[in-house]
């Protein structure tokens, strides 16, 4: 099953982040087979922006699993975060990002996450095909609910992100600056 995990970032949480960013590599080490996607949300997209959050997708056994992983996190454990958004997720790419032909850097990258209910919207990518890292609805826990759509891409700028999703069919479409997560290397 694939969950789709966003922990948003407490307001002034930064020094806390920083002092526990081993600490979360090192949890996340223990979930590299399992992940599809991962990275930091930013306040921009400057190499110096402080992160807003942290998006993980993953491929666990079911949502206990999910709910253990989003939870025991150090940053989470810490009060790092004011909130976690953890929803079944489906890989509508079929691929991890570091299948992303477009590599690791370059361009402008971003979350975009359209939250709905009612009549399923933007199940099938879009054919901005190249440019797309992750993309999948977002679903209730038993998947037979239609949630919302969450995406990861590369676009010129924040309305380009946006576009990716059809805006009238969500109660709220958010756009968040994104970049490949994991250890330095």
């Amino acid at each position: 099953m694939e969950f789709f995990c966003y922990h948003r970032d407490r307001p002034g949480s930064m020094p806390l982040r920083d002092k526990l960013l081993e600490a979360h590599w090192s949890y996340m080490d223990g979930y590299a087979a399992e992940m599809i996607a991962r990275g930091p949300t930013l306040a921009g997209l400057g190499d110096d922006d402080p992160a807003t959050g942290s998006v993980h997708v993953l491929d666990l056994p079911d949502a206990a699993a999910a709910r253990a992983f989003a939870f025991d996190e150090p940053g989470y454990q810490a009060g790092v975060y004011r909130d976690v958004l953890l929803r079944r997720w489906r890989n509508a790419l079929g691929r991890t990002m570091w299948d992303f032909p477009g590599g690791r850097t370059g361009g402008n990258r971003y979350l975009v996450l359209g939250l709905g209910s009612g009549e399923p919207a933007d199940l099938t990518p879009p054919p901005a095909g190249d440019d797309l890292i992750a993309y999948g609805p977002l679903l209730s826990d038993d998947g037979t609910a239609w949630l919302g759509t969450a995406a990861l891409l590369r676009a010129p700028d924040p309305a380009g992100a946006r576009s990716v999703l059809t805006a009238e069919r969500y109660a709220d479409v958010e756009v968040h600056d994104w970049c490949f997560g994991g250890r330095p290397t």
